[in-house]
């Protein structure tokens, strides 16, 4: 059976409804900005094979470069937290 009596201090939890009106209100027009402004944001096709080609080529270079770039970060990155350790080693011995 569902109660719909509700305590009072339980009234003032609950969102009046100019309140919620408002927000859809707000939800609906930041989704009819988000929809309008998305088709301005659309690339033109090309049907260019070569234009295809090179920036194919252009963006699997710069993977190579980022996937580079990950190892070093990483490399570096497991070379502080080896410091970290040793230093905490080291403090631990301290004798504080």
């Amino acid at each position: 059976m569902i109660c719909l009596v509700r305590a009072p201090w339980e009234r003032d939890l609950l969102r009046y409804s100019a309140d919620t009106l408002l927000m859809k209100k707000l939800t609906l027009l930041g989704a009819l900005a988000l929809f309008a402004t998305s088709f301005g944001a659309q690339s033109p096709v090309t049907d260019d094979p070569k234009m295809v080609e090179a920036l194919l080529k252009e963006v699997q270079a710069q993977q190579l470069v980022i996937a580079d770039n990950q190892a070093k970060i990483d490399a570096k990155l497991a070379a502080v937290a080896e410091a970290i350790r040793v230093a905490r080693i080291y403090g631990s011995r301290g004798g504080r």
